[in-house]
This record gives structure tokens, sequence and C-alpha cells, in this order.
């Protein structure tokens, strides 16, 4: 039988599981409500999830991951710190509770795993990963492996400072990245004129030359941002993913012109950036990847 591993991604809204082998291939998935508020509801239905893909696949014997925001512990046996919402998340020990060994990562993270191992990034040693939503998430691959940092905090590239004298983001960060494209603060930007990214860009498509002007200045300091990160860490590829990234040409040609502005092009070299391939499996699929690489490394 195919090695199985068992990948759940944990958001805000639903649950997302998955079983996939070793190639990827995804032979079982699994969706429910969080219901968040209510953390026994949520964590039976996680191991709901897990006895359903035992009981699909016939095969119980299986490593699993764990996708969720907050920053996972030394370990990645729990998310350690995650304040606000997701209530007894933090410190809870997912391998005695499922009864199998699991490992537990940052969403983000996880999602730039499903993007390197199978994705937009397969065989690519040093990426970067955004997700332009709601706010801005990130993730590093350093030589083929996610990068998490001291208390494994790295990849938060959307507190990265683009206006200092901007005002401070939700962790205290003045003029931040997350603040200037993310869809957070899309009435504020506009002063109240726009109350979604998808409204601004309706608008910008149809001539508003408001609109025009807030969404350019937003791409703008992204490609600022984007130029910063090839700097320090010059990788071979960023992947952009999330809602934003939708748009699609509204958003990367314009970026692309800015970037040839900002980017340090030395002897010709400049990082591809490109479009995330995997959707809304993402963080299941690399929670998955990432169990399995991980279990292999404690065997």
């Amino acid at each position: 039988m195919a090695e199985i591993t068992i990948g759940i991604d944990l958001g805000g809204t639903r649950i997302k599981a998955v079983a996939i082998d070793e190639k990827g291939n995804i032979l079982h998935q699994h969706y429910q409500p969080t219901n968040d508020g209510d953390d026994t509801i949520w964590k039976n239905a996680i191991a709901v999830a897990v006895r359903e893909i035992h009981d699909k696949t016939g095969n119980t014997d299986t490593l699993i991951g764990i996708s969720a925001p907050g920053l996972p512990n030394a370990n990645n046996s729990a998310i350690a710190y995650m304040p606000g919402r997701l209530q007894g998340l933090e410190n809870f020990m997912w391998t005695e509770f499922l009864k199998s060994e699991t490992f537990v990562l940052n969403d983000a993270i996880s999602a730039m795993m499903a993007e390197a191992r199978f994705g937009a990034a397969k065989n690519k040693r040093n990426v970067v990963m955004l997700t332009l939503g709601t706010g801005v998430g990130g993730a590093i691959l350093i030589d083929g492996k996610p990068y998490q940092g001291s208390f494994n905090k790295a990849g938060h590239i959307g507190h990265m400072v683009i206006d200092s004298e901007g005002e401070p983001d939700v962790i205290g960060m003045p003029g931040s990245l997350e603040d200037a494209i993310g869809n957070c603060s899309i009435e504020k930007r506009t002063s109240g004129k726009f109350i979604s990214t998808h409204q601004m860009l309706e608008a910008y498509r149809n001539g508003d030359d408001f609109a025009a002007e807030i969404w350019l200045t937003s791409v703008k300091k992204l490609a600022i941002g984007l130029a910063a990160l090839t700097n320090i860490l010059s990788p071979e590829m960023i992947i952009l993913g999330g809602g934003i990234t939708e748009t699609g040409s509204d958003l990367f040609d314009p970026l692309e012109e800015f970037m040839s502005s900002y980017e340090w092009r030395a002897g010709g070299n400049q990082t591809e950036i490109v479009k995330a391939q995997y959707g809304d499996l993402a963080g299941a699929v690399g929670a998955a990847c990432f169990a399995r690489e991980a279990g292999r490394n404690i065997n």
C-alpha cells in the first residue's frame, strides 16, 4: 500500500482534511465547519475527519499534520501562541488527542510546503511565499526546507515596514505591507469609499481615477517589499497566493513594471514571481508534507 499521510487545515470557518500519497495525489478529502467558539466541537470534528480517512483508506498507521494560525512550539507538537480566536488551541497536544504522531505548522508555512513539494515551486530550493488576502501572510523556504526561525516566528512578511510614518498595524509596526495591500485596511485606505478590494478593483477596471491611484499605490508598495526581500534572501522564486491574486493581470502586470524599477537585477538575474497553484487545500496538503518529512527525521 502507498504511504499515506493525513493533512488537516484548521481555519476559522472550515476544517479541511486530506489523505495524500507520496506523490501528492489526494486520495480522500473531508470538509466540516469549524464552529469557532466551542473548542470541544472543532477538536472532535478533527478527530472525526481522521477516523473517516482511516476508514476510507483502510490505513490507521498514519502520520498527521495540522495547519493552523499562530506560532507553533519548538518541536511543532502544538500551537504555542494564538491570541484572540480558536480558544483552546494554544498548547493543545494533538498527538495525545488523536492517538497518532501529529505535527503542527503555521498555516502560511503549510501553504508554502504544498507549493514547494507539488506546486509552483516544485524542485526549487530557495523560495518566498506571500498570501494576499484579509492580511498578508508569508513563508520562507531555505535550501529546500521551511525556515521557521527562533520562536517559530519567521515568515511574518506582512509586518514588514514600508512606510515608517504610517499608522501602526495589528502588532504595532508602522506602515506595514499588510496595511498597504491587505483587505483589512481597504476602508481606511479609501476613506470609506470602498469596503473591499474586490469592489475597488471593479471601479479600477471601469476607469475610476481614485481607485487607480489607491490600487497602483498598493501594488507599488508590494513591489518595494518584494524587492527588499530579494536583497535580503535572494530567492529564486516568489509565490503569491490568496484572494487578491485572483485579480490576475490587474496585479501582476503593474507589479512587474514596479519590480523592474526596484529590484536589483545584478548580472541580469531577476526573481521569478508566480501565482500559487494550490488554492483551497494548500494548507492541508502542506501540513501532510511537513508531517511526512518531520516523521522521517525522528525515526
